[in-house]
């Protein structure tokens, strides 16, 4: 069953991809302040949506784990985590390309663009922990401290574009009180942010099938040294 799920899921993440990419760079015009630059929007957005509300569920799950102790949801949250950082780096990699086009630099110290990558350095030393811990349970919990701070940092990034008015642009959709885009680009990009949550979901899937083998395999390595 889960194999169909994850079959129907790429056929989806297939087809809205392709008519994504068909219509971001053959239907729709360059923006008139931005010009062809502003096509990276429709990346950088799915990115950063699906990157930051990761951290927050893998975090969700983490205080789970902590109330209940079950390694479970610790594999669910570093499943999450894993996934997440990718589109979080995305956001940095995209973002990064578009502030070279438009401000004329790689990088800026301004609030949205810090923020984000304490984020993404806060996430990734998640992992680095769960590889320095052979443990099980002593990594679950050092590993969901870790999330917790991180993914309140990630409350911090999502507001930060409303809290602060620095060199990043304001909200420009309208569900987040922006003054909209040009006809299509809304659309388009909430379409892109359907097909890369299949994908998001694809790798979870993925990678929550690798850590329950990583369990069980830690149990009987366990188990085996106790004879």
């Amino acid at each position: 069953m889960r194999d169909k799920i994850l079959y129907a899921l790429a056929a989806i993440a297939a087809v809205l991809l392709t008519r994504n990419l068909y219509t971001i760079f053959f239907v729709l015009g360059e923006e008139k302040n931005q010009g062809a630059i502003w096509r990276i929007f429709e990346f950088h957005f799915p990115a950063g949506i699906l990157g930051l509300m990761g951290f927050i569920v893998a975090t969700v799950f983490s205080v789970v784990y902590l109330i209940t102790n079950d390694l479970r949801y610790d594999a669910i949250a570093a499943a999450i985590n894993e996934v997440s950082l990718m589109f979080a780096a995305i956001v940095l990699v995209t973002g990064s390309i578009w502030a070279r086009i438009i401000w004329g630099v790689w990088w800026a110290w301004e609030a949205r663009l810090t923020s984000m990558l304490i984020c993404w350095l806060i996430f990734a030393g998640y992992l680095m922990l769960r590889r320095a811990i052979d443990e099980p349970t002593q990594r679950a919990r050092l590993s969901a401290v870790v999330c917790i701070f991180g993914g309140v940092d990630a409350v911090i990034v999502y507001k930060s574009i409303e809290w602060y008015r620095t060199l990043h642009p304001g909200p420009v959709l309208t569900i987040r009180g922006g003054g909209g885009m040009p006809p299509g680009w809304q659309e388009t990009a909430y379409w892109n942010l359907l097909a890369m949550t299949c994908l998001a979901i694809i790798l979870v899937m993925v990678r929550m099938r690798q850590e329950t083998v990583s369990r069980e395999i830690d149990s009987l390595r366990r188990l085996a040294h106790s004879f």
